[in-house]
């Protein structure tokens, strides 16, 4: 009788071996042999079927006790080594499942211990429209712009070239006290703002104030900034170049590195719930994309599906450490699949590519409800500051190089020009009436009294409270009695 049971329970299991629904949960090596019943609660095999409707109850068919020792008076001698190679056989023939339906989507399986590599051996390409000498690379992927806005856009390059020769100067003079320019990277500020609209909120690290030009803040009220008189808009609580104006929706500089991304992802996350027909942009530098809030903000971004492009200027050098010492992965691109967000790398020292790129991704970003990463690949042809010399830790003929045969100013003018629609004559105009602008704008400046004392202290406290009462009283005081130190135009 007790072969009689086990031929049926060798049947069933067959039978779930070779079923989709059967589940194993092992063998039990127990050395006791059947004694009482073959029915004996020392389990060493138990199959179980999904579509059983009482789990805690044991089906005699499939129950076996004593690891399959023999069993009397049966025409099969069975052990546990025959019935493991029988399901050694069996398993052989189920066929493997292919895939998992893991949340996120279904992941293949592989038979391969295959790594991912962590090679840039292959890198991602580089979308270029203008090749070095100015000239249109056929079949590109590219947008018409009209002759207009061509203009426009080669105007404003040369106004924020000009502005930071001149202002530049001025801080050498001694008469502002910090300045950084944007040489180098002048296409990508104006021809990104150029694919923008102004509903569209900035958020800027610091070396975008051709986007703030483009939007029409006037050299005088960056002159105000810079020196800081009662008609800069941050009553001179910032230091030089950290403009911001609220009429532009461009969200006043930060000098600490990457703060801006998460922010850039909030307001966006607010005009996704409010359901506007604009984005947000933050422009940060390739040294941001090493802090937490560049992680941060992409994953928030990516899951909650706001309309943010996060524009990176990798230009290869955060103040002195190169990217090389900053990571190890092609660039920053690449990084954006990661987070599952839509990314493109593409020449920015080609103001049409920049353009292109921009107004698609704004386009995008809009549509679809989804972040947009860009990386644009520049240099830095300028010093990092007014307090840094790359010459010390830069080679000179790296930066002449950048500077004369990638400059996108002489790229752009040079299509501009073959055009027809721009000329040495107008380039001369041009450059000179920016001259005289701003060396009005600066003598303007300088004659404006300073904020009064008391804007130190308000626009915090609705009430101020008593220390800072005090911390007035005491430095105005420190004012008059060392007078000579402080600038005749303040007002106490």
């Amino acid at each position: 009788m007790a072969s009689t049971y086990l031929s049926k329970s060798h049947k069933f299991i067959i039978h779930n071996l070779k079923s989709k629904n059967y589940l194993m949960f092992g063998f039990i090596n127990l050395s006791s042999s059947v004694t009482n019943s073959l029915f004996s609660p020392h389990l060493v095999l138990r199959t179980i079927s999904p579509n059983l409707s009482n789990s805690s109850r044991i089906n005699p068919s499939i129950t076996f006790s004593g690891g399959f020792a023999s069993v009397s008076g049966g025409r099969r001698f069975h052990n546990a080594t025959s019935f493991s190679k029988d399901v050694d056989q069996l398993s052989n023939e189920v066929p493997s499942q292919q895939e998992l339906n893991f949340p996120g989507g279904k992941v293949k399986f592989t038979r391969k211990r295959i790594f991912t590599s962590g090679s840039n051996d292959e890198r991602t390409q580089c979308y270029r429209v203008l090749s070095e000498n100015g000239q249109l690379i056929g079949g590109s992927d590219s947008l018409e712009i009209s002759k207009e806005l061509a203009i426009k856009m080669y105007k404003e390059m040369v106004t924020l070239q000009v502005m930071d020769i001149i202002f530049y100067e001025a801080q050498r003079q001694g008469r502002i006290s910090f300045y950084l320019t944007t040489n180098g990277e002048e296409a990508i500020n104006i021809a990104s703002a150029a694919a923008l609209n102004n509903n569209d909120f900035v958020f800027p690290q610091y070396r975008e104030p051709g986007v703030l030009l483009w939007r029409g803040f006037t050299l005088q009220e960056f002159a105000n900034q810079l020196f800081g008189n009662k008609y800069d808009y941050g009553k001179g609580r910032q230091m030089p170049i950290h403009y911001g104006s609220k009429k532009h929706n461009y969200i006043t500089v930060s000098s600490t590195v990457a703060t801006q991304i998460p922010h850039a992802v909030g307001a966006a996350y607010s005009m996704k719930m409010e359901k506007q027909d604009s984005c947000t942009i933050t422009y940060f530098g390739d040294g941001g994309t090493s802090t937490g809030d560049f992680h941060a903000g992409l994953n928030f971004s990516a899951v909650m599906e706001v309309p943010v492009i996060f524009f990176c200027r990798n230009n290869g050098w955060a103040i002195s450490t190169p990217i090389n010492d900053q990571f190890r992965s092609d660039g920053i691109v690449v990084r954006g699949k990661a987070y599952g967000i839509p990314s493109i790398r593409v020449d920015g020292n080609d103001a049409l590519a920049i353009y292109s790129a921009v107004y698609e991704a704004r386009k995008m970003a809009i549509e679809k409800q989804t972040p947009i990463l860009i990386e644009a690949l520049t240099y830095r042809a300028g010093h990092h500051s007014t307090s840094d010399d790359s010459t010390k830790y830069r080679p000179i003929d790296e930066i002449e190089w950048w500077r004369d045969d990638q400059n996108p100013v002489k790229r752009f003018k040079t299509w501009v020009m073959n055009k027809g629609w721009w000329s040495d004559e107008a380039e001369l105009e041009h450059r000179s009436s920016i001259r005289k602008q701003l060396s009005q704008a600066i003598q303007a400046a300088e004659r404006v009294e300073k904020p009064p004392v008391t804007d130190m202290f308000n626009d915090v406290y609705d009430v101020p409270t008593k220390n800072l009462n005090e911390q007035e009283v005491f430095l105005r005081k420190t004012i008059k009695k060392y007078a000579q130190e402080y600038p005749s135009n303040v007002v106490v």
